[in-house]
């Protein structure tokens, strides 16, 4: 791991974590998303100090002996054969940046921007970059103030990386371009860098290409999606654990000598997870010896559907722990050799892929929970009264929460049109194969949405079953779970405005207060 910090800080605490120190070793998913979300400060080691020096004198013998490199002394993409004289390398690295910078659409989010920002530092600590450490200390300084570059999210192939979004990234940097303030704002960079005592970057050979070239925005929102996906799929069990009880449902095939006769890992936590979840429960206790033999399979088969979408996730986990650790810009610097060598790290296609697997498992995961909501708002399904009202008729219940669950599942299906299969070829048919990754990643964050907004609903419901089958109490696990939706949702006794509990509900999986609860079972 990168090493962390502790320092002397103001809080009655005394010492806390604050700062992670990158370049000391390998950089973790969950130490970028804490510098992106936590406002944890970073810095770069001694060794990658030692790294990034050496890699800059190798460009800098480059320029003074007028070799012919790619991107410091030649064009880009089609024009990589235009010679450009040492002359005006600082020029070329400032066009790069301003011509790139062709984004549209709505900005990233915060988050987002700032895990590239960290990312983008961590591959200089490799030392095969180029720039130069001034270039790493303000990246690492601007992150410290919090101010956060404008981007917008359109814009990039996924090759040669991120480079629309990137280019923007550099712009505010360079004081040309904008900041997203908090409440979601844009404003001109120049005058918050020096309202923060920074002078806007003044950009060397090769430091342009080093900055936008490679795939740290993809990355970026392939960490925060990895956890965040994580985080969901624990919340499915927790609240597929709750439906269950709702449903007076068998937790006979969740237990574990099924799943040990066909031992996929996702699938045996899955199933455990229901089993802590539903412990102790009175509900499941008073139906023990009923004549029903086989539940459906959005219930039944929540372990097999659940774990196959947790095993799609850890792909998703190992192709996003390699990359926010790789170096991914071209051309590659190889001090020891003296060499830069033109390649193709910057392709994204190893995150698209996975990207799209993790958006096709969650839009899974929200499918499944629709129709166990279905199953509990419908009486010839369940043992419940119509809608999870006792008065129906003059009362429609959760009807029409079921509608926005149905929208959202047909949406996600049409997200899940895979982003890597297509390629639209650039730069004069010298990028002919692009891997589209920000596109994938793009349509993951929608249906991530989708699903913990799915899922709310699936809570929402679940709770109130739970409650119509009272004074029977649910299991330990099943219990905090409702406590969790009536900390937002009264009991529906007649009908009201639902829409900002749904949103809270959403928002609740969101925040991980249902995981959490799965977690510590």
């Amino acid at each position: 791991m990168a090493r962390i910090q502790a320092t002397r800080s103001d809080t009655a605490e005394g010492i806390t974590v604050d700062q992670i120190v990158l370049g000391e070793g390998p950089t973790t998913i969950e130490e970028i998303a804490a510098i992106a979300r936590q406002g944890v400060r970073v810095s770069v080691g001694r060794t990658g100090k030692a790294r990034i020096a050496d890699a800059h004198a190798v460009v800098d013998r480059i320029v003074r002996e007028e070799r012919v490199a790619y991107g410091v002394t030649t064009g880009f993409g089609q024009l990589a054969t235009t010679h450009v004289p040492v002359t005006q390398a600082r020029e070329l690295q400032e066009n790069l940046v301003r011509s790139h910078s062709v984004g549209v659409g709505e900005p990233l989010p915060r988050d987002v921007v700032r895990a590239a920002m960290a990312i983008r530092i961590n591959t200089f600590t490799k030392g095969h970059s180029g720039v130069r450490q001034e270039v790493v200390d303000l990246l690492c300084a601007v992150l410290d103030a919090d101010l956060v570059p404008w981007v917008p999210s359109r814009g990039s192939l996924g090759a040669s990386g991120d480079l629309a979004p990137s280019a923007h990234m550099v712009l505010a940097m360079m004081g040309e371009g904008e900041l997203l303030s908090a409440d979601g704002r844009r404003e001109a960079a120049l005058p918050a860098l020096r309202a923060a005592g920074l002078e806007p970057l003044r950009l060397e050979p090769k430091e342009g290409v080093s900055l936008i070239n490679g795939t740290q925005f993809m990355a970026a929102i392939g960490v925060l999606a990895t956890l965040d996906a994580e985080a969901a799929l624990d919340s499915a069990d927790l609240i597929g654990a709750m439906s269950i009880e709702g449903l007076r449902a068998s937790v006979g095939p969740f237990q574990e000598r099924i799943q040990r006769l066909r031992p996929i890992p996702g699938q045996r936590l899955s199933a455990a997870n229901v089993r802590a979840a539903t412990a102790g429960s009175e509900i499941m206790l008073s139906h023990l010896n009923c004549d029903k033999v086989q539940d459906a399979y959005s219930v039944r088969c929540i372990p097999q559907v659940h774990g196959a979408c947790r095993d799609a996730l850890r792909w998703l986990r190992e192709v996003v722990t390699v990359e926010v650790d790789a170096v991914t810009d071209n051309p590659l610097v190889f001090p020891e050799e003296d060499e830069i060598v033109s390649a193709g790290n910057f392709h994204g296609e190893p995150l698209a892929l996975a990207f799209d697997l993790a958006a096709m498992s969650l839009a899974e995961i929200g499918s499944m929970s629709e129709r166990r909501t279905f199953r509990l708002l419908s009486p010839f399904l369940s043992e419940l009264p119509p809608y999870l009202t006792r008065h129906s008729g003059l009362n429609n219940g959760y009807m029409l929460a079921q509608y926005t669950a149905a929208a959202l599942v047909a949406e996600s299906r049409i997200l899940c049109h895979p982003a890597s299969v297509d390629s639209i070829p650039t730069s004069g048919d010298q990028e002919d194969h692009v891997s589209m990754g920000m596109t994938a990643a793009l349509k993951l964050g929608d249906v991530l949405a989708n699903t913990r907004t799915i899922l709310g609903i699936e809570a929402l419901c679940a709770a109130q079953a739970i409650d119509l089958l009272a004074p029977l109490q649910p299991g330990a696990g099943t219990g905090r779970g409702r406590e969790i939706v009536r900390s937002f949702a009264a009991p529906l006794e007649r009908d009201r405005y639902l829409a900002p509990e749904i949103a809270a509900a959403a928002a609740a999986v969101a925040a991980g207060e249902f995981a959490a609860a799965a977690r510590a079972l």
